[in-house]
């Protein structure tokens, strides 16, 4: 009896060792990329963004889930870091914000060039997989990012986004957040406006990825409807397996499906169990149902690391990629669905953005339906970057006004002037007016 328990136990073990060997065995081919990683925003509340503070060092820094180490022994290839900004500097320094952490992003590269390499398109990836560094990119997370403005979308582009979040978790004045669906915030949009509708087809026409993260359930279909290339979900889970607003529900992972889309799982406890507590297993059960509604092709990995207080237990940092690559192994996923949860569909995605951004199509029109990640050669209205850009300004009445100048919303220049001095322009004519 005593014998059986442990050759049972030794065989477990062995097993187990198998699965790891095997992750990093394919790991060293593919390594992951992330949807989304919150290292800029610690680096902003702890230290100012002060890079070359010595306790800022990248390779030692201490009390982060993120770090040079353990992106190594995490085998990340890819990382989108996310340049975000609260919600409560909507209407105020949101701009300046945003353009400050795009710089911090920047400025890692500069200062380990061993380890990071910013690039901007999926060609910059693969470059990066080549040369063993970690290929760092840009998602803006929250449209108030851009101030309602078309031109702010387009400058953000210029200096490397790559994927703009609809909506943080605020309503913008032309998108709706998932607080919406919990009864906090109130629809404003109804999913998206008119102009929201002119944000989604510049970001096709500019080659931005458009995020769906944090937004509501009709802002998501609105969204996945309206553009012309697949769109992802950055850092989102399944809302059958955990009923949190955050997370995506099974009527929109087949739309997901139907456009070729990609859900990349959170690992926030609270939106994989609900609870405070989680496990690395309940996590690939996210993967596993996302697999099966919206197929193997729309699985990614956002983990949100450094932008959450609890992870499960079994992925408390960056390194423990490799443990949950071993997990879905033991699933019996094939080394083909692996890879292209670690990183092949996020560039199949990109190169679709890529190719609507050239005016070429790669996904069918939306009523079609297709598994994710098939072939396709028809689609209506497609993008083209040599296309004249959106230019309708979004309405003054749907603006806060209270911060800010209404310059080029009136032919008339007096209406900009301030009211006392358009007083005291009134009384000059009407006094003329009485001496003659």
């Amino acid at each position: 009896m005593g014998t059986s328990w442990w050759l049972w136990a030794l065989v477990a073990v062995c097993t187990g060792d198998q699965f790891r060997d095997e992750a990093e065995r394919i790991m060293r081919g593919t390594p992951v990329i992330d949807g989304h990683n919150d290292l800029p925003w610690r680096l902003l509340t702890r230290f100012n963004n002060q890079l070359q503070s010595e306790r800022a060092n990248l390779t030692s820094l201490a009390n982060t889930h993120t770090n040079i180490p353990k992106l190594r022994a995490g085998f990340v290839g890819g990382q989108f870091w996310s340049a975000y900004t609260p919600c409560d500097t909507q209407n105020k320094d949101a701009v300046k914000r945003t353009l400050e952490q795009i710089d911090v992003i920047q400025r890692m590269c500069q200062m380990y060039p061993e380890t990071f390499v910013c690039v901007t398109n999926s060609a910059g990836i693969r470059q990066a997989f080549r040369e063993g560094r970690v290929a760092s990119l840009v998602g803006v997370e929250g449209g108030h990012s851009i101030d309602s403005s078309l031109g702010v979308l387009r400058t953000l582009y210029r200096l490397g986004m790559r994927y703009l979040t609809l909506t943080h978790s605020c309503n913008t004045p032309w998108a709706d957040n998932w607080l919406v669906d919990t009864g906090e915030d109130k629809a404003e949009s109804q999913g998206l406006s008119r102009f929201g509708e002119s944000v989604v087809k510049e970001m096709n026409r500019l080659g931005v990825i458009i995020d769906l993260a944090h937004v509501s359930v009709a802002t998501m279909k609105a969204a996945l409807r309206l553009s012309t290339a697949p769109v992802i979900f950055s850092h989102s889970s399944a809302y059958s397996l955990c009923q949190h607003r955050r997370n995506v529900p099974d009527d929109v992972l087949r739309l997901v499906n139907q456009t070729g889309s990609l859900v990349m799982v959170n690992f926030y406890n609270d939106y994989v169990s609900c609870r405070q507590e989680a496990t690395l297993s309940q996590v690939a059960d996210h993967l596993d149902h996302i697999k099966k509604v919206a197929g193997a092709g729309a699985v990614g990995f956002g983990g949100d690391f450094d932008g959450v207080s609890r992870l499960p237990v079994g992925l408390e940092d960056v390194s423990k990629y490799p443990d949950l690559v071993a997990e879905l192994l033991r699933r019996r996923w094939t080394e083909v669905e692996v890879r292209g949860a670690l990183a092949n569909n996020l560039l199949r995605v990109f190169e679709a953005v890529e190719q609507v951004r050239r005016g070429r199509c790669t996904r069918p029109p939306f009523s079609a339906g297709r598994r994710a990640g098939g072939p396709s050669s028809v689609c209506p209205q497609v993008s083209d970057h040599t296309q004249s850009p959106e230019e309708e300004p979004i309405p003054a009445d749907q603006l806060q006004a209270s911060c800010r100048t209404m310059y080029g919303y009136s032919e008339a220049p007096s209406l900009h002037r301030q009211p006392g001095a358009l007083l005291a322009s009134l009384t000059t004519v009407l006094l003329g007016l009485r001496l003659l």
